[in-house]
């Protein structure tokens, strides 16, 4: 079923189209008539190109437009998601234990479900005024450059994921094939485990009901570190890969609607790589054949 914003994007399409034609039309039959007059066929010509330019970038301002506003919306449904559910789960734990006489080892179990749905609670609020703070971001000075071990940053990331998701080594496996001693950059330690976590829960969200994650720290090109997740899960074809990347983006799959994705978790990875000068970039050989995810950091100087 057409949605109300895919019909305005067809009909703005259609309407660019028709007007570049009918202008083309009229303009070539109008110097066809006046051939003779020449002055005012070259002038015709670049205002008629003029106009032809200006109908043509105003389609696609219309057009991008559209489509900003349907991902925000998708944005806003998501996050509403997130808030709307742990907090409701939160209450309902509450009032169980409010109301019913339950035996301890019950109360400790109530007690680390609310907990968990606490910290998820707090991840997406967290996602959110992050992403919204981008923007202001001012350039990361020397001052603010503290040297970081990325092994260990990464070995807690992995630590933390596996306590959080319950998962086992087998599971979410990692490899290290760089020293700890090489293994440093220098920036903000928060950010950049921001970044390898974002890269690990995104892996584990989009994985099937058995995932196989792998993360690999290794030496990259140009002198950096390359932090790789690799998973078995939904893929991304080619022509959505670089815009995983982009603020509230999500690839149009199932998982992204059930699974709760804001859009922002990407956009944050790749703006903290580029605030420490570095990047982030994606590979997938296709839709269902699992992606690579990769985080390149400049080792530090000192290192």
């Amino acid at each position: 079923m057409i949605t109300g914003r895919r019909r305005s994007v067809i009909f703005f399409t259609v309407l660019g189209v028709c007007l570049v034609v009918l202008a083309l039309t009229l303009n070539i039959s109008w110097i066809v008539l006046n051939w003779r007059q020449g002055v005012l066929a070259v002038l015709g010509v670049i205002f008629f190109l003029l106009i032809i330019a200006g109908m043509v970038l105003n389609t696609i301002f219309l057009v991008r437009e559209i489509r900003r506003n349907e991902q925000h919306d998708s944005f806003i449904n998501a996050v509403t998601h997130e808030l709307k559910t742990p907090v409701a789960s939160i209450r309902l734990y509450l009032e169980t234990l409010q109301t019913r006489d339950l035996d301890e080892a019950k109360r400790r179990e109530f007690y680390r479900i609310m907990l968990e749905d606490s910290d998820r609670l707090l991840h997406t609020i967290e996602q959110v005024l992050r992403a919204g703070s981008i923007a202001s971001w001012p350039r990361l000075g020397r001052s603010a450059r503290t040297q970081i071990n990325l092994a260990e940053l990464v070995r807690e990331c992995i630590a933390l994921a596996r306590t959080r998701f319950r998962l086992d080594t087998d599971t979410l496996s990692y490899s290290q094939h760089v020293d700890d001693g090489r293994a440093v950059v220098s920036g903000d330690v928060e950010e950049l485990k921001t970044a390898v976590w974002n890269l690990i829960d995104n892996a584990i969200k989009y994985s099937p009901n058995e995932p196989r994650i792998r993360v690999l720290l290794e030496d990259g090109e140009d002198q950096r570190l390359a932090v790789r997740v690799l998973d078995n899960g939904v893929g991304i074809s080619p022509s959505e890969l670089k815009r995983v990347f982009r603020r509230f983006y999500r690839v149009p799959t199932p998982a992204a609607r059930s699974r709760g994705s804001s859009g922002l978790g990407l956009f944050i990875v790749r703006s903290v790589a580029r605030r420490h000068g570095g990047k982030a970039y994606a590979f997938s050989e296709g839709t269902g054949r699992g992606s690579t995810f990769t985080l390149l950091l400049p080792r530090a100087t000192q290192a």
